[in-house]
């Protein structure tokens, strides 16, 4: 008997436009979808006339129903792997499940597709030929250890935030990268208020104490030894643009 397969499907990070052609395909194709939260996937299957069996796998239950889903790919089941936006396993649930597909010789593709962090690092304006992602920040226990770790870090940094949590977070990268260091906030990315902040972390820091921030937040940091700041390349005074209009790049 031919082993079945695991897909790892990407899916939008805001605007149901950036689902591809090749996506759709396979979960209509799939034996079983395996979605981080039913509620929030069926609203895009719906919308997609996906009408495959579905079922819940996120990280409060990925340790119990991973062997029986192995074990169903073994015998020739084709599964697709959703979480509620983007990548799947890219600080979201599916390295456990791909981990054992691999393991067990189960065929695991990953399609391209949306991840939020590419596009905001490449709208950053920050060095993209070499950079590191850290994700989310450890909330308590070990997250000062990891921040001292990152103080000498010479690549472009990528981290994943809370709203509620950004502005303490910014605060406490500039007290150990500087208060000059270069940063940019990406927020709510190819949704209708998608907007990039750009300037030195004191800057974006007096920024967002004064606007609160809202929606799923990407922050891009320049790496130690940046040589130049964001907001003062091609700067001129015959331009007539100050510097507060291009720190802030809204799409509204």
């Amino acid at each position: 008997m031919t082993n079945g397969r695991l897909y790892v499907v990407p899916t939008p990070v805001g605007n149901l436009e950036d689902m591809t052609f090749r996506a759709i395909r396979v979960l209509k194709e799939a034996d079983l979808i395996l979605a981080e939260d039913t509620r929030t996937s069926g609203i895009l299957l719906k919308h997609y006339e996906i009408k495959n069996a579905l079922m819940s796998h996120h990280k409060f239950n990925e340790h119990k129903t991973i062997e029986p889903l192995v074990q169903r790919m073994l015998a020739g089941e084709t599964v697709a792997l959703i979480s509620d936006a983007g990548t799947p396993a890219i600080s979201d649930p599916g390295f456990l499940l791909v981990r054992e597909c691999v393991r067990h010789g189960v065929e695991v593709q990953c399609l391209p597709g949306a991840t939020a962090f590419v596009p905001a690092l490449v709208a950053s304006g920050l060095p993209n030929d070499r950079f590191c992602f850290e994700g989310f920040l450890p909330q308590k226990k070990g997250r000062q250890t990891r921040l001292t770790a990152l103080q000498g870090e010479h690549r472009t940094m990528i981290f994943y935030e809370s709203p509620y949590r950004l502005v303490k977070t910014l605060t406490q990268f500039a007290e150990h990268f500087g208060p000059d260091r270069e940063v940019a906030v990406c927020r709510e990315i190819s949704k209708l208020h998608e907007e990039t902040v750009r300037g030195t972390l004191t800057e974006v820091i007096a920024h967002f104490t004064a606007t609160e921030p809202r929606g799923e937040i990407v922050i891009i940091v320049g790496g130690n030894g940046l040589p130049q700041p964001l907001h003062g390349r091609g700067d001129s005074e015959e331009n007539g643009k100050d510097n507060s209009s291009r720190k802030k790049n809204n799409n509204d």
